[in-house]
């Protein structure tokens, strides 16, 4: 079924066809129609929803039933997920699939609640205590917005881990149209949701089971990060992105969400130009494309970043570099938009 949906409206209904079990959530702009679409989706379903009394109780509250083995997720926007990093390096350090929405909004502070992408430090370098990662996942239209939740609880649920959908406003807000059919299944998914070795469900005809942060036993926290990891270790081999162009190219376009929509765009005049430029586009900003970024900066490929942020992803484009190539920025913090204008004159002067 093709429907014209909007960003925010989209993961609800993707999140329900991916099984979820329970939502967590508290209002906040620019993703509420998130917390207000599963308010009723979630009870026709004859599924949890509950709306908390703070960005605190939601994240806990899917942190108990992640304990269950049940898929949990709650969402919020870039202040209210700052509320909830505390826990969600106690959900990694409990080795516990969950995921988590955030609807960036721009900041820092209050900020406004126009969509920007100020909050990628946060998700991608670990915004809480302790040595942990999330897989990040970056939708850049509401198709995705549909079809991400699926992919966030297979790989939560694989690595058991917490992942985040890092959208941001103009995504959430969005209105395209959607194909609802059912989603792509999984050759392992039964398996690797099957939650029956490890989870909290009653130790009736079975030993005791322990689900915990705190490890106190000499040397035992050691061996415990050695373990988390080897685990984020294996989670580069889900590294995604878009690529076009980029063989001839001499100038790539590299951005993510909103702004991987606007370089496209400037990708496409720039081509109709006459000018050799590429696009890159990471669907996954943890793991990062770094390899295939690394690859091409040998061959001599330079690279324009954009952002909806003073200069945050840059950052990692440029440690994949290693100064082997040139590296331009353009951004815009605080919740305004780069101008497609404005890139192409940079990628000319770069060439």
């Amino acid at each position: 079924m093709i429907k014209l949906m909007k960003g925010n409206n989209a993961l609800v209904e993707g999140s329900i066809s991916a099984g979820l079990d329970a939502y967590f959530g508290y209002p906040i702009t620019p993703q509420n129609e998130i917390t207000e679409s599963m308010s009723v989706r979630m009870r026709e379903e004859g599924r949890v929803f509950l709306q908390t009394e703070s960005e605190l109780a939601s994240v806990n509250m899917i942190y108990g039933v992640a304990m269950t083995g049940k898929k949990a997720l709650t969402s919020s926007s870039s202040p209210g997920i700052s509320l909830m990093q505390e826990t969600i390096s106690y959900m990694a350090g409990c080795e516990l699939p969950t995921v988590i929405v955030n609807v960036q909004r721009g900041g820092p502070g209050l900020g406004n609640i126009s969509g920007a992408q100020g909050d990628y430090f946060q998700a991608v370098k670990g915004g809480g205590h302790g040595d942990y990662k999330m897989i990040v996942l970056t939708p850049s239209n509401v198709q995705e917005m549909y079809e991400m939740p699926k992919k966030a609880f297979y790989l939560a649920f694989k690595y058991k881990n917490p992942v985040m959908i890092l959208a941001d406003g103009v995504i959430g807000q969005m209105i395209e149209k959607v194909d609802l059919n059912e989603l792509a299944k999984y050759p392992d998914e039964d398996e690797v949701f099957n939650a029956s070795d490890w989870a909290l469900t009653g130790c009736k005809n079975r030993s005791s089971r322990f689900i915990r942060s705190l490890i106190m036993e000499e040397g035992a926290l050691t061996e415990h990060n050695y373990k988390l990891l080897e685990k984020f270790n294996k989670m580069e081999v889900e590294v995604d992105f878009e690529e076009v162009s980029t063989d001839d190219a001499d100038v790539v376009l590299v951005g993510y969400g909103t702004s991987a929509r606007i370089i496209y765009d400037a990708y496409l005049n720039l081509r109709d130009s006459g000018f050799n430029v590429g696009y890159l586009r990471p669907k996954t900003v943890f793991p990062f494309p770094s390899k295939r970024i690394a690859a091409l900066a040998d061959a001599g490929k330079k690279f324009m970043v954009v952002e909806m942020s003073s200069g945050q992803m840059v950052e990692d484009v440029r440690l994949a570099v290693l100064g082997k190539s040139e590296v331009q920025f353009y951004g815009i913090p605080g919740g305004g938009v780069p101008e497609v204008e404005t890139i192409i004159s940079k990628v000319k002067n770069m060439m």
